[in-house]
């Protein structure tokens, strides 16, 4: 046997063993794994963007990974003085879980830290470039670090406050959309879970994805009442609460559900109303600015304009 049959079959060999590990490989990937085979069963479907949230990995934390590994330690030594010092862990959950932040309470305080050394940076940088300028008191630049860095802590906690209150500002702008289509739904025949599955998986927005959550809880065997008196408290909002209300007697009693959820419709419609010319009489001395100074002037000149430079002309 020559050199060359030799090295054909050695090549042969080895290009079999690859086809065959290849086509091993694939066999093991293409098995479904037990996540995708039980998930279906335990969750809610129309939550699930495809098939690879079931083995998705968790949320990460407010760091990249590399920057966890190298000043994780600290950070979480300065989360924890930050807890120690302001409190209110139970406050700040309830704020996350109404602003549908997937963040623990930890998570947090570390943001908050991070948001206190960026101005801490800043002012530091500011300090810095006015000390080259003019030599200072260290003190006062210190001082100044000191007061941006809990300026910067402090940011952090108002702007959890307006994501909280713009979530909130969101679902009630649905509210009367979804509950006209769950109305609908349930007259046309349909049972309130039903009708809710219906209405999830044709819609979009906040208060859509806490009734998906709702759903998942109900699918998952939880009663409807405890579900519904789950989003009344996560949200904090008293028509969602009354919603949640009117649904789980609903539920419970066989009820008509239509008719309640076409007058809360209509009452949050009348309420944005009423709240918006709240607002036009509160602004009204803003609201003449414009016409003030704009308006006013524009329509005296294009008045005047001519008559004077026909003055001009006449005397000339």
């Amino acid at each position: 046997m020559s050199a060359g049959t030799l090295g054909g079959a050695a090549l042969g060999a080895i290009a079999g063993g690859a086809v065959l590990l290849v086509a091993a490989r694939v066999r093991t990937v293409r098995r479904p794994r037990l996540a995708d085979r039980v998930l279906p069963y335990v969750r809610d479907l129309s939550t699930l963007s495809g098939p690879s949230s079931a083995g998705a990995a968790p949320p990460a934390g407010p760091l990249p990974p590399v920057i966890a590994a190298v000043f994780g330690p600290a950070l979480r030594a300065a989360a924890d003085a930050v807890e120690r010092v302001l409190g209110g862990a139970a406050s700040i959950q309830r704020r996350l879980d109404r602003a549908a932040l997937d963040r623990t309470v930890h998570d947090f305080r570390v943001e908050q830290v991070l948001w206190g050394l960026g101005c801490f940076v800043v002012a530091a940088l500011y300090g810095l470039v006015r000390g080259l300028q003019d030599s200072g008191s260290a003190a006062a630049a210190l001082i100044v670090c000191l007061v941006a860095f809990v300026f910067g802590v402090l940011a952090r906690d108002s702007w959890l406050t307006g994501q909280v209150r713009e979530r909130e500002r969101r679902i009630v702008a649905e509210f009367p959309a979804i509950a006209e289509l769950l109305a609908l739904a349930v007259a046309a025949g349909e049972s309130p879970v039903a009708a809710l599955d219906r209405v999830v998986r044709r819609s979009d927005g906040a208060l859509s994805g806490e009734l998906a959550r709702v759903l998942a809880e109900v699918r998952t065997g939880q009663p409807v009442a405890a579900a519904f008196d789950d989003l009344a408290v996560c949200t904090g909002l008293p028509l969602v609460a009354r919603f949640a209300a009117g649904v789980a007697v609903a539920v419970e009693r066989g009820t008509p559900l239509a008719d309640v959820l076409h007058a809360q419709a209509a009452d949050v419609r009348e309420a944005g109303r009423r709240e918006l010319i709240e607002v036009a009489a509160r602004k009204e001395v803003l609201m003449m600015v414009p016409i003030v100074f704009l308006v006013m002037p524009t329509t005296v000149i294009f008045a005047f304009f001519p008559g004077v430079l026909g003055l001009h002309l006449g005397v000339s």
